[in-house]
Parts: C-alpha cells; structure tokens; sequence
C-alpha cells in the first residue's frame, strides 16, 4: 500500500549536542566522526535510503559546515530519477528567528513539503545508532488509519527520565494514550515489568495533519516548539496518535544478536560505549551486514598497514577496528577505534580508545580510554588517560566515569 503513497523524509540535523562537547565545538552533532570513517548522520541516511526514500531533506542550522561538505561529497543521488539529499539551513522564511526547536524547524520550511507535495512525510534524527526498515514503519502507519506514528523503543527502567516516554492504550497497546517528555516515572510494559517504551525520535505523519499541527503549535504560547514535547502530545490528545514498537522491524541481514539495537549517542560516556560495542569479537551490531550497508564518505588513503619498529618490535592491533590509511609502527593497540590516517609509533601503547583522523601518537606514549578528535597530536613518552588530575590540569575534558577527551587540533605540553 505504501508504494502508492509519496513520502517525503526530513531529517533533523540542526541539533548543538552540548553534552558531546567539546567534540560538539566545532562541528554540528550529526557531523561528529563515528567508528572510523561514518558521521552520525549516515546512519539515519542510509536507513531511508536503504528504505526506498530518496526524496530527503536535511535541515541544518548549529556549525554546519563540516556537516554540509560530508552531505554534497558523499551524498549525491540520481536527480534524473527525481532524487535527492538536500542541506537546508535556517531561512528565516516566517520572521527573523533562528529555529527554535525541531518543530518549529518544519514549520519555517513548511515550503519544502509544499514543494515536494507528499502524501506522507517521514521526520527522524540525526544522531542515533541503528538500522531501520522505515517503509515497513510507514506501511503499519497507513494501516493503522492514525495521523502520527512514532517509533518506540524498549528501555530500562532507570532511563525513563532520560527520554521521551510513551504511554498506551491498554486495551490497544498501539494506541498512544499519553506522551510525556523525560518524566519522573512511568507505568512498565505489560509484558516487561523491568521497561518502558521510550521515543526514539522517528515520526511518520499523514502530511495535511501534521501541517495543522504545525501551525497550529506556532501559534501557541505555551510551547517549546518540540516535536516530542508539543507535537506528539498533539496527537497523543485527540486520540489520533499510535506508536510501532521497535521491536518488531526486521531488517535483511540482522541477527538475533544486533536486530533490536538502538543507542543514543547524546553523551560522550554514550558515545564511547557505543563503539566499544563494535569491537566486541561478537559485536552488539554489526557494521559488516551487506544486506542493508551504512553508506559514508570513503577516504582516499592507502590500506592499513602494521610493520617492526626500529627496536624489531612488531606492531599489534587485536579487537579494534584499523581504518584506511593507519600506520602502526611497533605500537601495540588493543581494544580500540583508529580512524583513517593515524599513526601510532614503536612502543606506544593505545588501549580501549577512540582515535580519529589524522592523530599521532609518539613513540612511548601510552593512551588508555581516551578519545582524541582530529588531529590531535600525542608526543613521545606522554600518558594520556591514566592521571585524571594531570589531564583535567592539561585543559581536557574528564568524565565521572573517568573517560579523558582531547579536543580537535589538540597539542599536549607538560
């Protein structure tokens, strides 16, 4: 049914992403480096895409440029076909205001939907860590008969403050009855006393209802503009809103294993677990499933490459992930991201961290849960990681649970 129907997909890539900072200093949430070569934002993408959707906007706003450059290097689809990915920044089309909020994002790009004249329109995040069959999302919207639908995924307990949560119908567990943005508490699943259906940030709207939701909310004074803090409710109220249960998607290749995995990379502590999820010798997702590939930039750089140091030293790397381009001279790497072009020189020793592009560690060195954003540069001897009174003295950022982070063009002096 669903193929009848013309979707839109906005993707909502405007976000600052203060508690990644200072990852998050010079570069929009949705362009931060993830596992090697990604950005965040190519997981969203390549979910629609791989969904069938090549009619996506992209609208951006906090430090863009980095973000823009990835989307127009790497993001190019037939236009002969009537496809696209397209960078849309703040316009100020309805005033002299920047946005201020996801919903209010829409509403000042209202003529993209116009433009596009959608039957359907399909609004997710930029920020998450996942794979997503969105048609099949799309194709229980329309059977449903609801005007808004948003994707829930099964959480903890102990997180509920952290999300947006969503409450059903018990007579219709695919009614929403309350949504309710990062309560104190909230009632278990029926089937799972231990967890709670939390908003995962993915919408699907039958298009001239959400245009008069949107309206209608930016003519409120009540309101943060948020698509699940104003809009959701909108629906949940009128009776009007259901929710698909994560759960249930499946995509080609998935495992048992991987099939149900969602992160939320908002914090740098998340951010760093999330990676060291692919490392595992059986990741908890997958990057190597074929059936539905996470489509990014491809860095020009020369294959990976372990050699001797000068003392005859080989250089290791076990349970990581090694980009193109690294080079490990006699270095010794273990559990560990290294993004394309970095080099870790003979007797270093780099364990449980995220390196990205382009940074050096000096021969000596010793780099323990730590991550170093570009170009960062490590001199020989230094340890970085082990003393966090010594790093929070250096200026870098340490986090409660004791994870150092170098930001971007970072030179280390003691």
């Amino acid at each position: 049914m669903s193929r009848h129907k013309k979707v839109l997909a906005i993707v909502l890539a405007g976000g600052e992403g203060k508690r990644l900072m200072p990852l998050t200093e010079d570069r929009a949430k949705p362009a931060v480096p993830f596992a090697g070569g990604y950005r965040l934002i190519d997981f969203a993408l390549s979910n629609l895409v791989n969904s069938g959707y090549l009619q996506i906007v992209v609208l951006t706003q906090y430090k863009s440029h980095s973000l823009d450059r990835h989307l127009s290097e790497t993001w190019r689809l037939s236009t002969q076909l009537g496809n696209y990915v397209t960078s849309v920044p703040a316009q100020q089309r309805r005033g002299k205001e920047w946005f201020l909020g996801s919903a209010n994002a829409i509403f000042q790009s209202m003529n993209l939907i116009d433009d596009a004249d959608p039957d359907i329109v399909v609004v997710v995040g930029a920020d998450h860590v996942y794979r997503m069959d969105f048609a099949d999302m799309v194709e229980k919207h329309i059977e449903s008969g609801a005007k808004a639908t948003v994707a829930g995924v099964r959480q903890p307990m102990d997180m509920v403050k952290s999300f947006g949560v969503i409450e059903t119908n018990p007579q219709d567990p695919t009614r929403i009855s309350r949504f309710v943005e990062k309560p104190d508490s909230t009632a278990p699943l029926p089937d799972d006393p231990n967890a709670f259906l939390a908003s995962m940030g993915n919408y699907v709207f039958d298009r001239d209802a959400l245009v008069e939701a949107l309206r209608a909310d930016n003519e409120r004074g009540d309101t943060n503009h948020d698509m699940g803090g104003d809009i959701m409710p909108h629906f949940a109220d009128r009776g009007e809103a259901m929710v698909y249960d994560f759960t249930h998607n499946d995509v080609p290749g998935s495992t048992d294993r991987d099939r149900q995995y969602w992160r939320d990379v908002g914090t740098l502590d998340s951010y760093y677990d999330s990676h060291m999820d692919l490392i595992r010798p059986l990741p908890v997702f997958n990057l190597y499933n074929y059936d539905w590939p996470i489509y990014t930039h491809q860095i020009m750089a020369p294959p990976a490459r372990t050699v001797r140091g000068p003392n005859g030293q080989a250089g290791v790397a076990f349970d990581s992930i090694v980009s193109p381009g690294v080079l490990i001279t006699g270095g010794h790497v273990g559990s560990s991201v290294l993004s394309p072009k970095v080099k870790v020189e003979h007797d270093a020793r780099v364990t449980e961290s995220v390196l990205m592009q382009n940074v050096q560690i000096g021969a000596g060195a010793t780099v323990h849960r730590t991550i170093l954003d570009k170009n960062v540069i490590v001199p020989p001897g230094f340890t970085v990681g082990l003393d966090r009174e010594r790093d929070l003295a250096r200026g870098l950022t340490v986090t409660d649970s004791g994870l150092t982070i170098a930001p971007k063009n970072y030179r280390f002096q003691d």
